[in-house]
């Protein structure tokens, strides 16, 4: 059309086009010499219909060219994509267009996303030695002692940075990177909606694994007391409320500081999710259930009341999240995949309970944190990154979407050629090394019950690179498939993915002492 028009129209479109960001129609003039030479200078009229060829004899010729100016958010969108795109897939057609173009940033490779997820890997990493430091210690307190269900609130409080912080650190680095929260109006009102929402969430999923708690653990002894049902209410909705609400103001500092310095928010915010997140939920457990085990003896009311007081607050977080639209469809629709990734979590709370309440596998209680918490930020990490491609390229200015895979295979899942494929692979590779120096680091403080011999640390790693393994190819197939049945991964595949990390890893945990018990690995009174 442009040729067409005028055989010179094409080179001036070309430059107008590339300096001012949009397109306009443009009234030439009589005179070829005053055609201006910058693209700034052209006269911008609107056109309400094309003129007819027969006419151009004795009218002036006019380039007329289709408005295609993007709004201000899918510009942010398209620039997001292009950081995450190969240089294989930029245009070359350079030989047609010589306007100068902002070049495109280098794609991500295997030491970009190993050296970004290296250092927040590694202090997650120390999060969960410290947490299983801690489980260590107050597994021999009196309320851990006298009221063993509350080894069944570990996974599933400790699971909350899987089931509500990661999901809220996946949202917010799917927002931060299509453009969804660059004005500082935007930014906090998706702030503000997300806080509430997993405040919500937190009250719930905390009264609910009370529930299971109760249910996994008193009701198959037919052993019931009212008491400890209330303790174990009280104590978990009150550790859910306080510890989501600071991992979830963590989170939303973590990645405004992502984007100003430059780094790809998916690759740190869930690791540093779960680097205090572990600590500071179990550090809460115990303390707070310590101090109402003791209000028990002397005032029969402060469970309850506190029981209350968290449930009481429900309401106000729930009319401040149906603000925000985003959040407005979690709240009604993303309860699904939270009180089931609980009810998951709260298995393998079943399986530690059982477990660690031998005194022959004492010794399992420090590891627990560490695999259940490597797993679930590694897979958190890669379901993130894959949920975020495929919110890119499912932009109106995206490539068209490929025909939907229905069951990947490990090959394609480990091996393939994408982005996806080559983070698995750094992701997998990190597993290994980080829990030997996990290990070294739980082993040089003296903490446990279990001598590193070689035997341990061979079962130890390939329960851990088992589990790993099966969360990868999981999230690979679980976020494609939510995503092609019009589910957004962010909200639906992590819980499910970290609970699963929790249940395979404490199971595949507690059969390695099983077996090492067998086999004549008995050295559980090191450390007493």
């Amino acid at each position: 059309l442009i040729d067409t028009l005028h055989p010179k129209a094409s080179a001036w479109y070309s430059a107008f086009h590339h300096s001012n960001g949009s397109v306009h129609p443009i009234i030439l003039p009589d005179n070829p010499e005053e055609v201006p030479q910058t693209p700034g200078e052209y006269e911008l009229t609107e056109v309400t219909s094309i003129p007819d060829p027969s006419d151009q004899e004795n009218e002036r010729p006019d380039m007329v060219v289709l408005d295609c100016r993007a709004n201000a958010k899918g510009q942010r969108e398209e620039d997001a994509l292009l950081e995450n795109t190969s240089q294989s897939n930029e245009s070359d057609n350079t030989s047609m267009d010589q306007s100068p173009v902002p070049p495109a940033p280098l794609k991500e490779t295997s030491f970009s996303i190993g050296l970004q997820v290296l250092f927040p890997f590694l202090l997650a990493g120390f999060g969960t030695v410290a947490a299983g430091m801690v489980l260590d210690i107050v597994q021999h307190w009196t309320v851990f002692t006298e009221v063993t269900e509350v080894f069944i609130l570990v996974p599933a409080l400790l699971g909350l940075k899987g089931n509500l912080e990661m999901t809220l650190a996946s949202r917010l680095s799917t927002a931060a990177n299509i453009g969804q929260m660059d004005t500082a109006k935007d930014m906090w009102k998706m702030i503000m909606g997300n806080l509430a929402l997993i405040q919500v969430q937190a009250t719930v999923v905390g009264f609910l694994a009370s529930i299971a708690a109760v249910i996994f653990g008193w009701i198959p002894e037919g052993n019931f007391k009212m008491g400890h049902a209330v303790l174990l209410c009280a104590s978990s909705v009150a550790t859910a409320f306080i510890a989501s609400l600071l991992l979830g103001l963590i989170m939303i500092g973590v990645i405004i500081a992502s984007r100003k310095v430059g780094i790809n928010p998916d690759n740190v915010a869930t690791p540093i999710a779960a680097s205090l997140g572990d600590l500071i939920t179990l550090a809460l457990l115990a303390g707070i259930s310590t101090g109402l085990y003791k209000e028990l003896e002397f005032n029969d009311y402060a469970n309850p009341m506190v029981c209350a007081f968290f449930v009481a607050l429900t309401p106000i977080w729930v009319l401040i999240a149906r603000r925000t639209p985003s959040t407005r469809e979690v709240l009604y629709s993303g309860w699904e995949p939270v009180i089931i990734a609980m009810a998951i979590s709260s298995v393998g709370g079943l399986i530690l309970d059982k477990t660690v309440s031998n005194p022959n596998f004492a010794g399992m209680a420090v590891f627990t944190p560490v695999i259940n918490g490597v797993g679930g930020n590694l897979v958190a990490v890669q379901a993130s990154r894959i949920s975020t491609y495929l919110h890119m390229n499912a932009l109106p200015i995206a490539e068209p979407n490929p025909a939907p895979r229905k069951c990947p295979t490990p090959w394609s899942t480990f091996f393939g050629s994408g982005v996806n494929a080559r983070s698995a692979r750094v992701l997998f590779l990190l597993v290994a090394p980080g829990h030997l120096v996990f290990l070294y680091t739980i082993n040089s403080m003296q903490g446990g019950h279990t001598t590193l011999t070689s035997v341990f640390i061979a079962f130890y790693l390939a329960a851990a690179l088992l589990q790993v393994v099966i969360l990868l190819y999981l999230a690979d197939w679980m976020v494609n498939w939510m995503w092609h049945r019009g589910m957004d991964p962010d909200n639906f595949s992590i819980p499910y993915l970290t609970a699963l990390g929790d249940l395979l890893g404490t199971g595949f945990l507690a059969l390695c002492f099983h077996i090492l018990w067998l086999i004549g690995d008995r050295d559980t009174d090191v450390g007493d």
